[in-house]
C-alpha cells in the first residue's frame, strides 16, 4: 500500500511547495503556530483553484475544544464559504468540558459540510481513550481521523494509533500527524499501518531584526518546502 501525504500549510506559497513537492493533500489554516486557525477567505479560493486537493480547517479561535453557540454560527459560516469556493473539504473538531467529542456539535457542523470530505482533528488526542473516537467518527459521517495516538509526537503514540487502525478496519482513513518527518515515516508507517501521514514538512528561515523588535513576526519563519515533501514521501515509501 502506497502512503499517502497531507501537508499542513497556512501561507499562498504553501500551496505552490504542496504541487511542486507531490503532496497528496494540503490542510489549510491560518497561525500555524497555535496548531491552526481557519484560513481567510483569500487562501481558501486560491487553495480552490490549485492543483493539490486541500481541506480548511474550521476552528475560529486558539485554546480549547469547547464552542459557544456564537462560534458555533461562525464556524458554520465557515463551512459554507469553503463550500461555496469549492474546496475538497473541512478538517472539525469539538470536545464537551468532561473531554469527550462533543456529539451534538460535531453532528450538525458534519450536516453543514454534507458532500464535502471531513477530517476529525487532534482534538481525539485530548480524549481520555483515542481508540473510542474512531466508532464514534464513523458514525457521525467523517472519513478521516488525523491523530498523534494521544502522544505529543506520534512515534511515542504509534501503539494507539495502530489500535485505531485496527479498529477502523477499513471504514474510516486513519492519519498519523505530529512530529513526521522522513527519519522516522517508515518506522511510524510499518508500527502503525496508517495509509495516510500528515506532517508540515517546513524549513526554518531566521525573520530580519526589526520584524522580531516590532512584534511583526516570530525569530524564525517557518516555510513549507517541496524538498522535504518529496523526502517525506520517498522515506514512508
Amino acid at each position: 500500500m502506497t502512503v499517502r501525504l497531507e501537508v499542513c500549510i497556512d501561507d499562498v506559497a504553501g500551496l505552490d511547495a504542496c504541487a511542486r513537492g507531490g503532496a497528496d493533500r494540503a490542510e489549510l489554516c491560518s497561525a500555524l503556530d497555535l496548531g491552526g486557525l481557519t484560513p481567510s477567505p483569500g487562501l481558501i479560493a486560491a487553495a480552490a483553484r490549485a492543483s493539490v486537493p486541500a481541506r480548511a480547517m474550521i476552528r475560529p479561535r486558539a485554546g480549547d475544544f469547547r464552542f459557544g453557540e456564537a462560534e458555533v454560527e461562525v464556524m458554520l459560516a465557515d463551512i459554507a464559504a469553503v463550500r461555496a469556493a469549492g474546496l475538497a473539504g473541512v478538517v472539525l473538531g469539538a470536545a464537551t468540558a468532561a473531554g469527550e467529542l462533543d456529539r451534538p456539535l460535531l453532528a450538525r457542523l458534519v450536516a453543514a459540510a454534507r458532500g464535502l470530505g471531513k477530517t476529525l482533528h487532534r482534538v481525539v488526542d485530548l480524549m481520555p481513550d483515542p481508540v473510542v473516537a474512531v466508532d464514534i467518527a464513523v458514525d457521525l459521517g467523517f472519513d478521516c481521523i488525523l491523530t498523534s495516538g494521544g502522544a505529543l509526537r506520534a512515534e511515542d503514540g504509534a501503539a494507539v494509533i495502530a489500535a485505531m487502525v485496527e479498529r477502523a478496519n477499513g471504514r474510516i482513513a486513519i492519519m498519523a500527524g505530529s512530529g513526521v518527518a522522513p527519519g522516522n515515516a517508515a518506522a511510524l508507517r510499518r508500527a502503525t499501518g496508517a495509509g495516510w501521514l500528515h506532517a508540515s514538512c517546513a524549513s526554518a528561515e531566521p525573520s530580519g531584526g526589526d520584524i522580531r523588535r516590532f512584534g511583526f513576526g516570530p525569530a524564525e519563519r517557518r516555510r513549507t518546502d517541496p524538498d522535504r515533501i518529496r523526502a517525506l514521501k520517498a522515506a514512508a515509501g
